[in-house]
């Protein structure tokens, strides 16, 4: 008889060989059903989903939110518990322990967890990035994804437990170069400003968990919206760098912390800021409105 925990892992994918064995072996042999919603990748990726699980599926990707919205609506799912689980993270043993006393006792709808990152081998623990919260596992009837360009977060509609499971980050840990850190988060930056800009020029309504008296995790998406987006354009990341590698204390740990958070703030944070200003002025320059120049120039449909 099976001990796995009556849970749905749904990962999505995008060449993702180098992360995902991990990942997979991970979870075997606590969860009984596992699904891979893959973007069409061109590496082994599908060869190694093969080995783990047959609900394999493809669909084209546009925005995490959306594909994982896509996997609630189009795959089979088996359990009413849901996991949600990027390609480059691994579970515990330790986690699933605690996880499955949650799940058997009933003590939640949904579970927030730590992402522990691994950057060149060490651990970020300071900077702010740890304990960083995310709700990563919930019951289906009670939960829904925030349908957003960028920084989806689920939200749950009961019970949420904050949780001492750790859930590893290992992305920037495997990878031995920073090809694919700085192809995503190229990708990243281009939601991120589409993001920015629909809620600047108001172009939809915003989809947002943000509450300054919720969780971390609500309360951070406030400040974000309600702070960091007030703050002018390129200034905004010398004082994200400054929060993070100063104020919280980024720099113990080590020459790892200062490419990490260097990285984050004057790459991908400036680039998000670029791509802003870009978009704006191309729209100026071309009598366009924001929506058509996001089109034109980066084939989105907002």
């Amino acid at each position: 008889m099976s001990n796995k925990l009556s849970v749905t892992a749904i990962i999505m994918t995008l060449n993702e060989q180098i992360n995902l064995p991990d990942c997979l072996a991970s979870i075997k042999d606590h969860v009984d059903d596992i699904i891979v919603v893959d973007s069409f990748s061109s590496d082994a990726t599908l060869e190694i989903a093969n080995k783990y699980t047959a609900k394999i599926y493809q669909n084209k990707f546009l925005n995490h939110s959306k594909q994982f919205i896509w996997a609630l609506n189009n795959t089979e799912i088996k359990n009413e518990w849901i996991l949600r689980l990027d390609a480059d993270e691994r579970w515990t043993p330790e986690g699933f322990a605690a996880l499955r006393d949650i799940i058997e006792n009933d003590r939640a709808d949904g579970v927030y967890v730590k992402m522990k990152i691994f950057v060149m081998g060490r651990w970020i623990k300071h900077g702010g990035f740890y304990p960083n919260y995310f709700l990563r596992v919930y019951k289906r009837s009670k939960g829904s994804m925030e349908d957003r360009w960028m920084d989806e977060h689920i939200r749950v509609d009961g019970r949420t437990v904050v949780s001492d499971i750790d859930v590893i980050e290992a992305n920037y840990d495997r990878q031995k170069n920073l090809v694919l850190w700085t192809t995503k988060h190229n990708g990243y930056s281009t939601r991120e400003a589409v993001e920015f800009l629909i809620a600047k020029h108001r172009l939809a309504e915003v989809d947002t968990v943000a509450s300054l008296s919720g969780t971390k995790t609500e309360r951070k998406r406030w400040l974000k919206e309600n702070v960091y987006f007030k703050v002018p354009l390129f200034v905004r990341p010398f004082l994200y760098f400054f929060y993070r590698y100063f104020l919280k204390l980024g720099f113990l740990d080590g020459i790892q912390g200062f490419i990490f958070h260097t990285l984050h703030a004057f790459w991908y944070r400036f680039l998000v800021d670029a791509k802003v200003y870009q978009i704006e002025k191309n729209a100026r320059d071309e009598g366009t409105d924001i929506r058509t120049a996001i089109r034109t120039h980066y084939g989105l449909d907002v």
